[in-house]
């Protein structure tokens, strides 16, 4: 019990206690209890900030910024901070009314070291030929704005950022084409399927190849309205590929992916098996993950499926699958059993991001191992050179000299260009420069959205667009028809060494570039 008599008690009462000390103790108590609570309370009731820049924020559950932006915004990674901001600068110089809008649909946001890699390449292409547009091409009109539109890793997010695209087609943007949509994968071929049937725009693919993002001749093929790709599908890679390595069947076997729903791997093990009618041998198996990027545990198959090659006569393996698997079961045939063997891998143009791949094992390219990959486009490819003239149709010197020159004139900085990203890219966005301004009426500042979509079966003869890759000739259904294929090689340094061109009709095409009629 409390002593009320107690010297203590007493001051207590004299100076604490008194009405007004014990009005201020009550304030004095609201404030150090009610500050933290009304933060806490404020915090707990105010929606979280997700923006990251104009047009981009972090979706639910993510911590990538997805989303469209031209201002140069690199989206926090730290090696699109350069090329970005070149694209928002001369985006910032054109006027509201006086330009047409294209965007490259990329995975920018991607962590696998090779897309990195990949993303930037295409992106200084894209921006070279953007820069082309609006200050080497005589005053054409209308001048061009280039946006960088984010689907995230593995293309997660591609509905939020292609349903923004599809609100852009309007004023101030009048986005007329979108180009990339790069990755021949189902959220990829989503993605086109949206682009085209919903909004009706225009789609210029840079590095799609498999064989079912595309449209053909049959009935009801018409699947993506208004796409175009500048890239050979996977059946021509393997048609070129069978023409210049006239591969004999009875010693040749395939290498394939059983994951299914990934179109450049499905398309492709059915382009190789087609090649190797007659052969001795059933494919050897592999599953690789559901993230093929991911190292999994293929490389243990690997070892397993390298003993039963050397127990084949086989000597020239066509490997179908994506390129972390194609890297793991090169290091895995260099260390086989069967040194005194020679072998000779052939694949698709995923053996591009091989040459920046720090986990590649050079010592097994010095193994008597070769391989060979059907490229997309090559610096050399163009070049004439001892024993290896410029083949006459399909192609020109002076179209790549003129590249040369708009990547230089775009950037101080070199641009890397032996994995052949940045030339299709600068040809991707020539091939949506030239529908955009083809498709402009006299006296217009821009084309009607539907016009741009409906170009492509007029690029063809007089009117192909001169590609730095070579030839950019378009069927009906906006494939390149007959487009030169490089062959590259891994040397033993690990750099990609152009061997020759090859072509999916076994020869260059005539002058006129006139697609025969199909179906």
């Amino acid at each position: 019990m409390t002593d009320p008599l107690h010297p203590r008690n007493r001051f207590l009462a004299r100076h604490l206690y008194t009405p007004r000390q014990r009005f201020f103790a009550a304030v004095l108590a609201l404030l150090v209890i009610g500050l933290p609570l009304g933060w806490a309370i404020k915090t707990w009731t105010t929606p979280e900030n997700r923006s990251c820049a104009a047009g981009v924020a972090r979706p639910a559950g993510s911590d990538e910024c997805v989303g469209v932006n031209g201002d140069g915004f690199a989206f926090r990674i730290p090696e699109l901070a350069h090329i970005a901001g070149l694209i928002g600068r001369e985006n910032a110089t054109l006027k509201p009314g006086e330009y047409a809008t294209v965007a490259v649909l990329l995975p920018l946001t991607s962590p696998d070291a090779g897309m990195r890699v990949k993303v930037l390449h295409e992106l200084q292409g894209a921006y070279a030929r953007q820069h082309r547009a609006n200050h080497e091409s005589n005053s054409e009109t209308p001048k061009i704005r280039l946006v960088l539109a984010n689907t995230g890793k593995n293309n997660a997010h591609w509905r939020a950022t292609v349903d923004q695209l599809k609100g852009m087609t309007g004023a101030p943007d009048q986005l007329r084409a979108v180009t990339g949509v790069a990755t021949s994968s189902t959220e990829v071929r989503q993605a086109v399927t949206a682009l085209t049937h919903e909004a009706g725009l225009a789609v210029v693919g840079t590095t799609i190849t498999a064989d079912d993002i595309a449209n053909g001749p049959g009935p009801g093929d018409n699947r993506f309205p208004g796409l175009a790709r500048v890239s050979p599908t996977n059946s021509d890679e393997a048609d070129a590929l069978a023409h210049f390595g006239r591969v004999n069947a009875a010693k040749a076997l395939l290498v394939q992916d059983t994951r299914t729903g990934d179109h450049y791997t499905d398309t492709l093990k059915s382009a190789f098996a087609k090649s190797l009618q007659g052969a001795p041998y059933e494919p050897q198996l592999f599953t690789s993950p559901a993230d093929p990027t991911e190292e999994g545990t293929t490389a243990n198959t690997f070892r397993q499926i390298t003993h039963l090659i050397c127990d084949t006569r086989a000597e020239t393996v066509f490997f179908a699958g994506r390129h972390t698997q194609l890297r793991q079961f090169i290091n895995a045939l260099g260390a086989r059993g069967c040194a005194e063997r020679s072998f000779t891998i052939l694949t698709g143009d995923e053996g591009s991001y091989l040459g920046a791949d720090p986990k590649l094992d050079r010592r097994a390219l010095k193994a008597r191992l070769t391989v060979r990959y059907a490229s997309l486009a090559h610096p050399d490819a163009w070049r004439a050179a001892p024993g290896r003239p410029v083949p006459a149709t399909g192609g020109s010197t002076v179209a790549y000299d003129t590249f040369l020159t708009d990547i230089a004139r775009a950037d101080e900085k070199p641009v890397a260009l032996a994995d052949g990203q940045a030339i299709v890219a600068y040809d991707a966005m020539a091939t949506a420069v030239h529908a955009i301004r083809q498709a402009t009426p006299d006296g217009a500042a821009f084309p009607e959205l539907d016009d741009v979509a409906t170009q492509w079966p007029q690029v063809k003869g007089s009117l192909r667009v001169q590609g730095a890759s070579g030839w950019i000739c378009l069927d009906n259904f906006g494939n390149p028809y007959n487009k030169a294929v490089p062959i590259v090689e891994l040397a033993g340094d690990g750099t990609q060494r152009f061997v020759a061109i090859a072509w999916p009709a076994g020869g260059p095409p005539a002058t006129s570039c006139l697609p025969p009629k199909k179906g």
